[in-house]
């Protein structure tokens, strides 16, 4: 089985290619995530909001 984590080791997030809005870091991994910078709170990337929902719904 691999053990690599699901998110690498922190870097900073890419300006997007697109010419769009800059995009906010992932507060775990530091990956680009679907939110603008301008967003309050927390933001998580897709694949830690996954894992932390699945942490939330399992403790008790």
């Amino acid at each position: 089985m691999d053990d690599a984590p699901y998110c690498d080791t922190p870097e900073r997030a890419p300006a997007p290619a697109d010419g769009g809005p800059p995009y906010a870091e992932c507060v775990l991994c530091r990956k680009p995530t679907e939110y603008p910078e301008s967003t309050k709170g927390s933001t998580l990337c897709p694949v830690c909001a996954w894992q932390e929902a699945g942490r939330t719904a399992c403790s008790g």
